[in-house]
């Protein structure tokens, strides 16, 4: 498939996931669904270090990361792409989401392992801790 068409496949396949009942819109095209609501309280801020279980995919079912089988990981928050900056800071302790980050919003056109230039990639993250 040709690096155009993919970008366009990738970008046909986010606007419909955004049509689908129970999808939400956030800021700069990143969009979420809530599968597990937690007790609510306070959301992390850029500054913040989170822990989370996560697992990474892109539109075609291909798992490129997962940290669940291990110990939880914390990350700086502004050091992780734009997606999960935009989500988790709307997120609280215990909420577990499908986010859908355009690839404006993750990579952009610069391959990484796992994951080619234009790809819209999908998370199921589960907040479990703010420090």
């Amino acid at each position: 498939m040709a690096k155009q068409e993919y970008v366009e496949k990738n970008k046909k396949w986010l606007a419909e996931k955004a049509a689908e009942q129970g999808v939400e819109a956030l800021d700069k095209g990143v969009l979420y669904k809530v599968i597990k609501k937690g007790k609510g309280g306070a959301h992390p801020n850029r500054g913040s270090v989170v822990t989370v279980h996560y697992t990474g995919k892109t539109i075609n079912g291909k798992t490129f990361d997962n940290s669940k089988g291990g110990v939880a990981p914390a990350f700086r928050l502004r050091d992780l792409i734009p997606g999960w900056n935009i989500a988790l800071q709307q997120m609280s302790v215990g909420d577990k989401w499908e986010i859908y980050v355009p690839a404006e919003q993750a990579y952009g056109k610069i391959n990484q392992p796992g994951i080619p230039g234009g790809s819209t990639l999908i998370f199921e993250i589960e907040l479990l801790g703010i420090a």
